[in-house]
């Protein structure tokens, strides 16, 4: 957690996480809501980034196209286009994200950067529970599904009972089966 501002704003890990986007296979943060973490204008925050593009290679940072822009409006993830203020978003990479701190050096910066980086720690180690639960699920799927059919075969047994073979009635040859 982190307070910015002269409102005192408090900024929490799910703040961050909220704003996380998956693009390209990758979880990117947008410049624009970079910028307004770090207080600063994304136009300043994309000078920075310009001019030091040799810092952000494809994995740190990449720029959205036209198609990536209208998914992220539909999403509601920004209000509309006009919000970008006519230029493409850059998207930020954990490693893209790190690299800010390089090139913004303001003190309110360096210490968001720290928080953002921990809110990328919390969301990989809540994946990886994840992972451990949904693993721990399956193992208990397999295991129990025999009994659980077992269960099933019996319950449908006695919701239809097969039908019995009731004994003919009448003469029988002797040359013919009971």
């Amino acid at each position: 957690m982190r307070i910015m501002g002269r409102k005192k704003e408090v900024i929490t890990n799910e703040k961050i996480i909220s704003k996380i986007l998956i693009l390209r296979k990758e979880k990117v943060l947008l410049d624009v809501h970079l910028a307004e973490l770090y207080g600063v204008e994304t136009r300043t925050l994309k000078q920075a980034v310009r001019r030091n593009m040799e810092r952000f290679p494809k994995d740190f940072m990449f720029e959205l196209s036209e198609k990536e822009v209208k998914s992220v409006v539909s999403q509601n993830v920004i209000p509309h286009k006009k919000y970008l203020g006519g230029a493409m978003p850059f998207a930020f990479t954990e490693n893209g994200v790190a690299m800010l701190s390089s090139v913004l050096k303001s003190k309110t910066a360096i210490l968001m950067n720290i928080t953002i980086m921990r809110s990328f720690v919390a969301l990989r180690k809540f994946a990886t529970n994840y992972k451990k639960i949904l693993q721990v699920i399956e193992q208990m799927r397999l295991k129990y599904d025999a009994q659980f059919n077992e269960v099933y075969l019996a319950l449908t047994q006695l919701i239809d009972p097969p039908p019995k073979q009731r004994p003919r009635i009448g003469f029988r040859r002797r040359d013919e089966n009971e």
